[in-house]
């Protein structure tokens, strides 16, 4: 039953089109989507903003310019769906290294392995064993143009294999797909106040711009989970021991909204053909005014996140958020929770999520690992 579970689960993220009348967006391998690590997902899901760490390869590259080490090296593990099955998983590796201090390169890999599955015809048949899986490779250059600005680029290469060969199907094959990412960093120079220190922080993201993505030679092809992300916040330094950063953090999926062309009551069948046939850049500029209900519409297409960071003599973190999307655009709701401890060159980050949405949560009840490693000189960037 898990398994039959599971087919289901890697039919569904495979389509574009939601049930009738339903204007959810859907993508290609959106686990490109998911929080990769634990200290982002402890604050609800969000980094593009916040300060830099080993896994900013995700959020927002142009950071790493403003790291203050020479060198990371940092993985994490993510459960999936373990309420249902326990052998789906995201696995997440990066590495990034200080070429002066205004510059940086970085490269991570992500594996999202949907565990081991038996394939038969009839109840007697010796199974076949399946193991699909994807997985993306990036590779990025940040830069500084200024003491309190920079940008960066990253390249991305993805892999989905989810659909199974067999003698009926001899046209299925693993989909690829190439990508980039654009993004920009901005980190002020702390500032004296009355009573505390501070330090203004804003960022954005266009992540995944990069062709469809098909699994069948001249079949349906799917968007690419092309998305705009923007955010800001403050760090609150109280002393040399304490400081407090809030920050806040919005979502929009560059891709075009399933809708009813021809308004016979459904989102399918020819309004599928007219919508396979709208470009990857066409959707981008489509999707800002596109939604059928309007502005109103297009508004629900924005999720939006706050998340908190308290650090104690930068070895001892505590972090918490929340995460909010329109139940007409997916119902994803929770609020997160999480810690970090570092000694030394180590640094072990966990968190845990709690859903408040009526639809379960792939993650609830999910506790994330990560673990970072920090080498060479440090670099200060007041």
């Amino acid at each position: 039953m898990k398994k039959a579970i599971l087919v289901s689960f890697l039919l569904s993220i495979a389509n574009v089109f939601a049930q009738d009348n339903d204007r959810v967006i859907s993508t290609g391998v959106p686990f490109l989507t998911i929080a990769a690590d634990a200290r982002a997902s402890g604050m609800g899901d969000m980094g593009v903003a916040t300060s830099v760490d080993a896994y900013s390869q995700q959020w927002n590259p142009a950071k790493f310019a403003f790291a203050e080490h020479k060198m990371g090296i940092a993985v994490s593990y993510t459960p999936y769906l373990e309420s249902i099955i326990t052998d789906i998983a995201l696995l997440n590796a990066n590495f990034y290294n200080k070429i002066d201090d205004r510059s940086a390169f970085a490269a991570s890999i992500r594996y999202f392995t949907l565990g081991e599955i038996q394939l038969r015809q009839n109840f007697e048949d010796n199974p076949r064993i399946v193991k699909p899986n994807e997985f993306a490779i990036d590779g990025s250059y940040s830069l500084k143009l200024s003491e309190t600005f920079s940008m960066g680029v990253a390249g991305r290469f993805i892999s989905s294999n989810l659909k199974f060969q067999d003698q009926a199907n001899t046209d299925s094959q693993a989909a690829n797909a190439f990508a980039v990412d654009v993004a920009g960093y901005y980190r002020s120079r702390e500032v004296a106040y009355n009573n505390f220190d501070g330090r203004w922080r804003a960022g954005f993201n266009i992540s995944n711009l990069g062709n469809k993505i098909s699994y069948d030679q001249g079949g349906q092809e799917n968007f690419l989970p092309t998305n705009l992300k923007f955010g800001g916040g403050f760090d609150f330094i109280l002393d040399g021991d304490n400081t407090i950063a809030v920050s806040t953090e919005f979502n929009k999926l560059l891709v075009p909204t399933p809708q009813d062309f021809n308004n016979d009551g459904d989102v399918n069948g020819d309004d599928a053909q007219e919508y396979q046939s709208i470009g990857f850049l066409e959707g981008v500029f489509k999707s800002f005014n596109d939604a059928p209900g309007g502005f109103s519409e297009e508004i629900k297409e924005v999720t939006w996140a706050l998340g908190a960071e308290y650090r104690y003599q930068n070895a001892f973190m505590l972090r918490a958020g929340y995460f909010n999307e329109s139940e007409e655009k997916g119902s994803r709701k929770f609020m997160s929770v999480g810690a970090g401890f570092k000694f030394k060159a180590t640094q072990i980050d966990l968190s845990y999520l709690f859903s408040s949405s009526k639809i379960q949560n792939p993650l609830e009840n999910t506790l994330r690992f990560s673990l970072t490693f920090n080498f060479g000189e440090e670099f200060f960037n007041d």
